[in-house]
């Protein structure tokens, strides 16, 4: 009964996670196909460069609320029930982490856009808002705070997750927090690096576009 919750966890949080919100806005809003804009991906960044300020606020923000929504549900469905796997108990919590990263898989590689989707990015901080709401709240500031002074939103996600892993060391180190959070913060870090290898390249070579530029290729969340 337990394992078939925890199963339960992961189908409902992939299949929450693989909504995309961003080309329903598009076509909502602006009559149009995100995936043939922009850069082609289908994330809040893109939305906003196409569509405008309004409509790529409300994909992010529908991103932040499909994440936000299966971590809560999973410890709804999970309840205080543990899971024993090798003498490791498995409790709501490390549901609740399951969740979060399942939304970002099926964010990137959703099921209804023929496993196409955006980098996770909105999905990862979504997920923090009910796991530790300060952590989103300082990986959401250095976002911002690198976007507005770089006006690169790839950089701003990448440092910005990466600030969330920071942040969880001392936290894990000094105040006992439970170590699956550092370890889930440093693999969604990892797959936020990894969904924006191309967005790296070309900030190495001074070819990404920033926000306010032209129409192109550049990053999405």
């Amino acid at each position: 009964m337990i394992v078939g919750k925890f199963i339960a966890v992961i189908v409902v949080a992939y299949l929450l996670g693989a909504i995309p919100f961003s080309s329903i806005v598009s076509r909502l809003i602006g009559g149009i196909d995100i995936s043939k804009h922009g850069s082609g991906n289908i994330g809040g960044t893109n939305v906003l460069r196409a569509l405008g300020l309004k409509a790529g606020a409300l994909a992010v923000a529908l991103d932040l609320a499909k994440a936000a929504g299966a971590v809560a549900l999973a410890k709804v469905i999970v309840g205080d029930d543990v899971l024993l796997v090798a003498g490791f108990p498995l409790h709501w919590q490390v549901a609740q982490l399951m969740a979060a990263l399942m939304v970002m898989v099926g964010h990137n590689w959703s099921v209804f856009i023929k496993f196409r989707g955006g980098k996770g990015v909105a999905a990862y901080f979504g997920g923090w808002l009910v796991i530790c709401p300060a952590a989103a709240l300082f990986g959401g500031v250095i976002t911002l705070f690198i976007v507005l002074r770089t006006r690169y939103m790839s950089m701003g996600s990448i440092i910005g997750s990466l600030a969330i892993l920071c942040l969880l060391i001392p936290l894990t180190i000094v105040y006992e927090f439970p170590p699956f959070y550092l370890a889930y913060s440093l693999v969604a870090a990892g797959l936020i690096v990894y969904q924006h290898r191309n967005n790296i390249t070309r900030l190495q070579t001074g070819t990404e576009l920033r926000l306010g530029a032209d129409k192109g290729k550049n990053t999405d969340l």
